[in-house]
């Protein structure tokens, strides 16, 4: 006979517990009603894009509503944490990004109420968006990326680059370029990229690192000149312009965003979330419709995603502890 004591601790020990499925069939069943994915940016941006074609494909293919639920809000901070809270049962999803889950916990660790890897259970990564290294070509009189460290070095701190905000991935992002190319550049912090592109193209600061997706069009008439990516390969949509990191090694900059549900979600759900998620993004039509957004589709497996979030996150630590970052 088990004694009162016994159940006790046994009712304490579940209480702790993850929650997991009772009955496999419920994964196999699942959804069974409506699920929320929660997007912790504004309406219309490439998240909320990338976000509503999921949902429209998991709602058309199993037949349940997935309605997205846009909840922005101190730096992504307050939807990602609602996806953290969320009932860990599959019927809460959100899609988490580099801001949510890598540098804001870096950056001001104490203002987060989450956990940025442990509170989360990734299911996949959708995709990366690139960014550019851009000059003014008539404030800053080189061609290359080499000749522009040269440029650096023989003019240290006289050079200002722009960035869409103090803590932003764009700003954490050239301090990672100065820390391995040993160069010291004046940032200019401002609210968006938007007034940061119009200064840049008007000569009020000498370089950025920005959105492909914004600047591009820039570099096309010549307003700004391209001096590489951030990502490890070269960009479909600028296949001529090299990796930074061909130059500085270790300088790769990946704004991603990927679907992750609450910490605790039964893995049989996560699977399935993530075989459905994996095969709509390999699909031509849906990699086209990305392109078309500036987005690098990934498809990575769960896995995957997380030893990508792991070292993404300890990336972002060292370099903002390193280059002695400190939230306004």
């Amino acid at each position: 006979m088990i004694s009162r004591r016994s159940l006790f601790v046994l009712a304490g020990l579940l209480a702790g517990a993850p929650f997991v499925s009772a009955d496999p069939a419920a994964a196999q069943a699942y959804p069974t009603r409506m699920v929320r994915f929660i997007v912790p940016l504004a309406p219309g941006g490439v998240a909320d894009v990338m976000s509503r074609m999921i949902a429209e494909h998991l709602q058309k293919t199993w037949g349940q509503p997935f309605v997205v639920e846009n909840r922005p809000g101190a730096g992504t901070a307050i939807g990602m944490d609602a996806v953290a809270k969320a009932v860990p049962d599959g019927y809460t999803i959100g899609m988490g990004n580099i801001a949510a889950n890598a540098i804001n916990p870096a950056f001001q660790r104490e203002r987060i109420p989450y956990d940025p890897i442990k509170d989360f259970a990734p299911i996949s990564m959708v995709g990366i968006t690139p960014s550019m290294l851009v000059i003014n070509p008539e404030k800053v009189p080189v061609k290359t990326l080499s000749e522009f460290i040269a440029y650096l070095k023989a003019n240290p701190g006289k050079v200002t680059y722009g960035s869409s905000g103090v803590g932003t991935s764009l700003h954490i992002g050239m301090e990672l370029f100065m820390l391995k190319s040993d160069t010291k550049m004046v940032h200019v912090p401002y609210r968006g990229s938007a007034p940061m592109l119009t200064d840049l193209i008007a000569g009020q600061i000498d370089a950025a690192l920005d959105a492909a997706s914004t600047s591009l069009q820039h570099v096309q008439t010549g307003k700004l000149r391209a001096l590489g990516i951030t990502t490890a390969e070269r960009a479909f949509f600028a296949p001529d312009l090299a990796p930074i990191k061909d130059t500085v090694p270790g300088v790769e900059v990946k704004a991603w965003h990927g679907v992750m549900a609450p910490a605790g979600t039964p893995p049989d759900i996560v699977k399935k979330l993530e075989a459905e998620i994996r095969s709509f993004l390999r699909q031509p039509a849906t990699e086209a419709k990305l392109r078309e957004q500036g987005v690098i589709t990934v498809a990575n497996s769960a896995e995957d995603f997380r030893a990508f979030m792991v070292e993404d996150f300890a990336l972002y630590q060292k370099v903002i502890a390193e280059a002695g970052v400190k939230a306004p």
